[in-house]
């Protein structure tokens, strides 16, 4: 995993609101609106988080029609493991590429 790949993970899981999201997909694949429901956040705020969850490559989705023809976007976790050792991390930092002023930006 390059440094700024790290970085942009780390930065990602680093808020509770995504975290929790991480957490509740890690069971099962979930649609938007009960999502939000199940976490007590707005579906407005659930999309953000989650966006940036799915750029960062936590989660993925897909849209599935609903019988009564409704588009329900599920999401669920994709298969990753972030192993740090101080080794992983050396490693890492010798790839970082990104300015801080960069990371800060994208992960708002």
């Amino acid at each position: 995993m390059t440094g700024d790949t790290l970085l942009k993970v780390l930065a990602t899981l680093a808020n509770p609101h995504r975290l929790r999201v991480v957490a509740a997909l890690a069971g099962e694949r979930n649609y938007v609106s009960a999502l939000a429901r199940d976490l007590g956040i707005s579906r407005a705020l659930l999309q953000v988080h989650l966006r940036k969850l799915e750029a960062a490559g936590l989660v993925t989705s897909t849209v599935e029609v609903s019988a009564d023809g409704k588009a329900m976007k599920f999401y669920e976790v994709a298969p990753f493991t972030v192993g740090l050792t101080p080794d992983t991390i050396r490693s890492a930092a010798r790839t970082l590429a990104t300015e801080d002023t960069d990371l800060e930006a994208e992960i708002r």
